[in-house]
């Protein structure tokens, strides 16, 4: 009995569809095959047997639960913490057939057991990891940094400091707190806006993370400077390399001059010191657009230009 043969389509390297003949059967088969497509893959549902993948393109957008559940082709992969295996809420088995209501009832109950299994902490870990992974996208965040904020959130998890407090303001905290361990030019506002989280939430988590993870991590938090953030507002303002460093030079002369920056905004100093160089260089930029890129008021910036004026 000769094997009957079917045809399917793969995308080639031009993405041409190719259409290429396969034999339906396999030796290490059974000897009554039932081949459907299960989880991307043609699989024999008598014995289990795996013939190959599917390669799908253009398909529609899921938007029910029933539709990502009907194309879902993979499973959840190991993770350190969290439920290691799911148990879904479907109607059919692996074969396709529906399930009767005792078994869904089983299944449920066993969905719920496996569940309470959990200890608090990795439910706590299973709900924070992709919210930091999601803020370290938005902000292109490198990956050292992302990887200490996930170590200081750990240890604010086994501390229990989340317990009756906002777990997104803890992981606007910790990856802020990382963020100035590593001196990366970052300002709080935009971690704030980023995970929508009040600025008072974060800040009051950024405190107790400050007072009581950093030192048993022997990490050091460093405030942000006015040198740090010169060169971040003098590229977004597409100023030349020499201008930058008039500013940097403008902003130590005026500290050895007298100038205090206590009870003052480094965002301030910055933008003033910039706004100085470009309009003695001949490249005048407008108030409203250093302010703009600072996130100040024009009002600030005004006075902290008099004031850098002033110790010059």
């Amino acid at each position: 009995m000769e094997p009957n043969r079917r045809l399917y389509l793969r995308t080639s390297r031009n993405n041409i569809l190719e259409e290429e003949d396969l034999p339906k059967s396999n030796p290490d088969c059974c000897e009554e095959p039932s081949i459907q497509l299960r989880d991307g893959n043609r699989v024999c549902l008598n014995c289990g047997m795996i013939f190959q993948k599917e390669f799908v393109g253009n398909e529609r957008r899921a938007y029910t639960v029933e539709e990502i559940q009907n194309r879902k082709r993979t499973e959840p992969r190991w993770r350190d913490f969290g439920p290691r295996t799911m148990l879904p809420n479907t109607k059919t088995d692996s074969k396709g057939k529906s399930i009767g209501a005792k078994e869904q009832a089983l299944f449920s109950r066993l969905s719920k057991i496996q569940n309470s299994l959990i200890s608090s902490i990795e439910r706590n870990f299973w709900e924070a990891k992709p919210k930091l992974k999601m803020l370290c996208s938005k902000l292109n965040i490198p990956e050292y940094i992302s990887d200490s904020a996930w170590k200081i959130y750990s240890l604010v998890a086994k501390k229990k400091l989340t317990m009756g407090r906002s777990i997104n303001g803890f992981i606007a905290g910790a990856l802020y707190a990382a963020i100035r361990v590593h001196d990366f030019p970052r300002l709080l506002d935009e971690v704030c806006e980023a995970s929508l989280t009040p600025r008072r939430t974060v800040h009051r988590s950024l405190a107790m993370i400050i007072r009581e993870v950093l030192p048993e991590l022997n990490l050091k938090y460093q405030p942000i400077t006015a040198e740090s953030l010169v060169f971040r507002f003098g590229n977004e303002l597409s100023l030349p390399m020499n201008i930058q460093k008039t500013a940097i030079e403008m902003l130590k002369n005026a500290s050895k001059n007298g100038l205090k920056r206590t009870g003052k905004d480094p965002k301030g100093l910055a933008a003033a010191c910039i706004y100085i160089a470009a309009k003695d260089g001949s490249l005048r930029k407008t108030q409203s657009a250093v302010a703009d890129v600072a996130k100040i008021t024009e009002v600030t910036l005004r006075s902290r230009a008099k004031q850098i004026k002033s110790k010059l």
